[in-house]
């Protein structure tokens, strides 16, 4: 257990830590945020490790609280190992007497201490406000789910959007440029980056390679070995690393099992459910209007970031197809329930909202004589089976119309269709 000064000494060295923070680039969530500080709920960012959910923490205290009249708590400081929730008011008595009484905590990785959430629905029911941030979607939903039904909204953080990239770069965006022929250029520059290198904020800042792996190890090692006490730790390594290098690729359960040499399909399942539960991956069905046969269909797995096929992926040769297809994923994931389509054609996505199909989508790195009437096939199969009017192809740099069967075809390159979206 923490002496009292031993914990003096980690928050005051904390909150000094969090207020020297780097602004950065202000992210496309805090303007969902701007509209929640006033609500009384508390504020739940989840998303990958080094998503940037701390250098969001400190936008919202620069932005909404100028820097003062709050109190900040990072438990993935490793001199909080072991914290136990029942210690809470020691960490409450520590800050009142180094802050004054304050109404407002910003708490880091709070899932790392067990029963958290009986503090924090305390405080809650006392009138304190919350911003707390996590990288386990499970823990989070599960504890703050049965505890503070109703009195939570979540958030995800997410890697930069192209737009967000752009600002890093200092590419002062406006939708205008996006005709401007020199400024075109430049952007589609900085695309074939965005692509291939991904948005995580520290590799966008250092450009360096071993951040990535780092993080993954991070994500496999804390994570998920530990929390979850796996033991065949060579078998879910090669699981993974088999998902990323063949991703946006079909697989069913048993497949895997056989490649893997992995006995239980509940083994397999369990395994990716935990690298989904770290938002490092997203798994979508075949579309089917029944549920069970959705359930039962072969899956398509997508990685959150681009950087990190390329550091973990076995393929000797980057499949600009897949990592274009990746990219369009993860830019339509936040806001739509999501399966491919296949009916002797293939259609790549199929989106909806509230059980209501509104939109099909292609994606190919560019339309040849080879696969032009495959692709639009794929395309308009889907649009004839839910009948939509119209639906979109995106390439890595093609852009016209056309009809085909009734149905107009939007040909569009991806870094367009990212900036005006």
């Amino acid at each position: 257990m923490l002496s009292k000064e031993q914990l003096k000494q980690i928050l005051f060295d904390q909150k000094k830590s969090i207020l020297k923070k780097p602004l950065g680039v202000e992210r496309e969530v805090l303007t969902k945020i701007n509209k929640k500080t006033k609500l009384p709920h508390i504020i739940v960012l989840t998303g990958l490790r080094r998503s940037g959910k701390s250098t969001l923490l400190r936008q919202i205290i620069k932005k909404h609280y100028q820097d003062k009249n709050f109190y900040y708590i990072n438990f993935e400081d490793e001199r909080f190992f072991n914290f136990n929730a029942e210690n809470f008011n020691d960490i409450y008595e520590v800050l009142l007497e180094l802050f004054g009484k304050q109404k407002t905590f910003f708490i880091d990785e709070i899932q790392n201490v067990e029963n958290f959430e009986l503090f924090v629905r305390r405080f809650y029911d006392n009138g304190f406000k919350f911003y707390i941030t996590g990288s386990s979607a499970k823990l989070l939903s599960k504890e703050l789910g049965t505890k503070l039904t109703g009195r939570h909204l979540n958030l995800i953080v997410t890697p930069f959007s192209f737009k967000e990239f752009l600002n890093f770069k200092k590419i002062d965006f406006s939708k205008k440029i996006i005709y401007n022929t020199e400024d075109k250029i430049t952007i589609k520059k900085h695309f074939e980056e965005y692509l291939f290198n991904g948005g995580m904020p520290e590799f966008v800042k250092f450009n360096e390679k071993e951040i990535l792996t780092r993080i993954y190890e991070d994500i496999i090692n804390k994570d998920i070995i530990v929390r979850y006490d796996v033991k065949n730790i060579i078998q879910l390594r090669e699981l993974y690393q088999y998902l990323i290098t063949n991703l946006a690729n079909k697989f069913n359960y048993n497949n895997l099992n056989k490649i893997l040499g992995i006995k239980s399909p509940h083994t397999t399942k369990k395994f990716i459910n935990h690298l989904i539960e770290t938002y490092f991956i997203q798994i979508i069905n075949k579309f089917d209007y029944s549920l069970k046969k959705q359930i039962k269909s072969e899956k398509k797995p997508y990685v959150l970031d681009n950087g990190f096929v390329s550091v973990i992926s076995l393929k000797f040769t980057k499949d600009k197809g897949w990592l274009l297809e990746n990219l369009v994923f993860n830019n339509i994931n936040e806001n739509f329930e999501i399966n491919y389509f296949e009916n002797k054609y293939e259609c790549d996505f199929i989106l909806s909202k509230q059980k209501k199909i509104i939109q099909a989508i292609q994606v190919c790195w560019e339309l040849t004589s080879e696969n032009k009437e495959r692709e639009i096939r794929g395309l308009t199969t889907a649009l004839e089976e839910f009948k939509l009017k119209q639906g979109i192809i995106l390439t890595k740099d093609q852009e016209y119309n056309l009809q085909k069967d009734n149905k107009k075809i939007f040909v569009k390159p991806v870094w367009k269709w990212l900036l005006e979206n």
